[in-house]
């Protein structure tokens, strides 16, 4: 054989294992996405020892084959994608959730009575409220009874109903029922998206009915989300917010997507990212504003 022709086989060879492996590796990027884990390009970058270019390629290529859809920074799965399991969704995003959680923290007063919904920031509000005295927690999410169960100087009220795998929230009827005989001083939801003119993106339109009543019910409500969320819209259900809802995230958050929210009138509050091995940064809270006060009850100021 000439050394041309040997020279063509050997780059045949080399091009067929390269082609292989952006095979394995698109296919491995995909499971991660469905994961729920496609919402960062640096960190998939890192993962797979890839370079920032060659993600997006990556991603464009699934999302040419309509198997993703592209978000800002990220991927999730097309349409009405599969939810990740509240186990998964913990792994995403940690320090900028306990970030917000703390932040969050911040605005809850003594004697307080909570609403807190299902959800793993929410779940870490609930962690970092455990040391408290004298509050009220009233919930529907699994994460946040936990993280409660033994905290002696919080009363929890649990919202009862079925509970919903995989986002491990209790729904129907009797939450529905139930939540209509509150009046708390703060809620507090989570939400798989945010979009300004609509609201929380949900999995279910039964999640939205729950998460509406929930912020109606509240005098305060505040929306936790990591940035991921504010530029995806992964489901077709949404849940409509109050104007002046206030939403806490993480300074990892888009400048136009903030930019987006202040001009609908959300109240946008931003918590500073934590570094392994320290504690989480500092978050710049709002000017407190009046609570709505009910029938025959005295108006308060919220206490940060």
């Amino acid at each position: 054989m000439s050394p041309d022709r040997r020279v063509v086989r050997v780059g045949r060879s080399a091009a067929a294992t390269a082609r292989a492996a952006t095979r394995r590796r698109r296919e491995l990027l995909l499971a991660e996405v469905r994961a729920g884990n496609g919402h960062d390009i640096n960190s998939l970058a890192a993962q797979f020892g890839v370079s920032l270019s060659t993600v997006r390629r990556d991603l464009a290529a699934l999302a040419g084959d309509g198997r993703i859809m592209r978000t800002y920074g990220g991927a999730v799965e097309p349409g009405h994608g599969r939810e990740p399991s509240l186990r998964a969704k913990e792994h995403v995003h940690r320090a900028d959730k306990d970030a917000i959680a703390r932040c969050a923290a911040a605005l809850v007063g003594p004697g307080d009575v909570l609403l807190l919904d299902a959800g793993t920031t929410v779940g870490r509000l609930a962690w970092h409220l455990r040391q408290r005295e004298g509050i009220t927690v009233v919930t529907n999410g699994l994460s946040a009874l936990l993280a409660l169960a033994d905290a002696p100087g919080v009363e929890v009220i649990v919202l009862g109903g079925r509970l919903r795998r995989p986002n491990e929230a209790f729904l129907g009827p009797e939450v529905d029922l139930a939540l209509r005989r509150y009046r708390p001083d703060l809620a507090f939801l989570g939400a798989d998206g945010v979009e300004p003119t609509r609201g929380l993106s949900c999995p279910s339109p039964e999640q939205a009915s729950v998460k509406e009543l929930m912020a109606a019910a509240a005098r305060q409500a505040w929306v936790l989300v990591d940035h991921s969320k504010l530029t995806t819209e992964p489901f077709a259900y949404w849940a409509a917010m109050p104007a002046g809802t206030g939403l806490v995230t993480d300074a990892g958050a888009p400048g136009e997507a903030v930019a987006g929210l202040d001009r609908c009138g959300w109240r946008v509050t931003t918590g500073g990212t934590t570094p392994p091995g320290e504690r989480a940064g500092s978050c710049t809270l709002p000017t407190p504003w009046p609570r709505e006060a009910g029938p025959g009850e005295r108006s308060h100021d919220s206490q940060l």
